[in-house]
């Protein structure tokens, strides 16, 4: 598949690093005039397991955003603990719990998901979303700067 890497960026290990990788995607994609709302969502779920789950310190975590004629969006966040791979059971907790619904909201949003292992210590969690069919016509396809008016002397 020929596919066109629009960003690749080494970010803290961090929660600012996780809110920089979400908004770099609502750029990337607001730049290309794609949908980015159920992306932003994924990247930051999977940002934030990286920043939780998958910190060592001193190392930095990769978040990679390829789009495919389709267009298809692959996201993909590497971080260097092997060790903590996600889940297959992507069932949601029970109503009580504080956590663990981040990847069912993944699951929910992409077409799908999964886990590769690159060179030891790396983990690759990613997921691919079918940027063609948003649930509404219009959903997502607004610059985020739109949506607060800017007063203007009369």
């Amino acid at each position: 598949m020929n596919q066109e890497i629009s960003l690749v960026a080494t970010l803290p290990s961090t929660p600012r690093g996780a809110r920089a990788a979400r908004a770099l995607t609502v750029a990337q994609l607001v730049e290309q005039k794609l949908p980015f709302e159920d992306a932003a969502q994924v990247v930051a779920e999977l940002a934030a397991n990286a920043v939780t789950h998958g910190r060592v310190r001193g190392r930095d975590f990769r978040l990679a955003l390829r789009i495919a004629p389709g267009p298809t969006l692959r996201i993909e966040v590497s971080d260097t603990r092997r060790e903590f791979a996600p889940p297959a059971d992507t069932e949601v907790p029970d109503a009580e719990a504080e956590s663990g619904r981040g990847l069912a909201l993944v699951s929910a949003l992409t077409a799908r998901w999964g886990t590769d292992h690159g060179p030891v210590p790396v983990k690759t969690v990613w997921a691919e979303m079918d940027l063609a069919s948003p649930i509404s016509p219009d959903r997502g396809f607004h610059d985020p700067v739109d949506q607060y008016p800017v007063p203007h002397d009369a």
